[in-house]
């Protein structure tokens, strides 16, 4: 009887530890929620169903969070300086994990490509995205690249239309 509990308890604590979540994964519904996100990005559809109502965005900051209609006015505004702009197709990876403290993360690296309206020069830029999940909701957004080869041809069209006036 004692070996029969023993072999029982043994069964148990084997199944229990074959059964763990999943803390990292390349395929989830969250990723195909970013890549919706992406794909709209791209068709300039802006769609905020994808966003929790209390959902917060952080581009190149830690702290100029933006709702999503804030986010939404964000991309429109840089918009307008591009012909062309999007995510390509040219190796994305995404992943999904859980942290230790049961948070959802999907984080993606992707390129970017835009024209410049003005003059149109070319930009390819690497980003990395990063979304949390709370019940199939993005709660939070939070972007990084590096924009300065963008900025300093935005101020040299600036400067070359101001000495144009002159």
């Amino acid at each position: 009887m004692k070996k029969l509990l023993l072999l029982g308890l043994a069964i148990i604590l084997f199944t229990n530890c074959n059964q763990q979540e999943k803390r990292y994964t390349q395929q989830s519904p969250e990723i195909e929620i970013v890549k919706k996100a992406i794909e709209n990005y791209n068709n300039k559809k802006y769609d905020i169903t994808l966003y929790a109502d209390t959902s917060k965005t952080l581009f190149n900051s830690s702290k100029a969070l933006m709702s999503p209609s804030e986010t939404i006015a964000y991309h429109k505004t840089n918009d307008a300086i591009y012909s062309s702009r999007g995510f390509t197709n040219e190796d994305p990876e995404y992943e999904m994990v859980v942290t230790d403290d049961g948070e959802t993360w999907v984080n993606c690296w992707l390129n970017w490509k835009g024209t410049l309206a003005a003059n149109n020069k070319e930009f390819d830029i690497p980003i990395h995205l990063t979304y949390r999940f709370i019940d199939g909701k993005i709660v939070r957004e939070v972007g990084f690249w590096d924009a300065s080869a963008i900025a300093l041809e935005l101020q040299a069209i600036e400067a070359e239309k101001t000495a144009s006036e002159n």
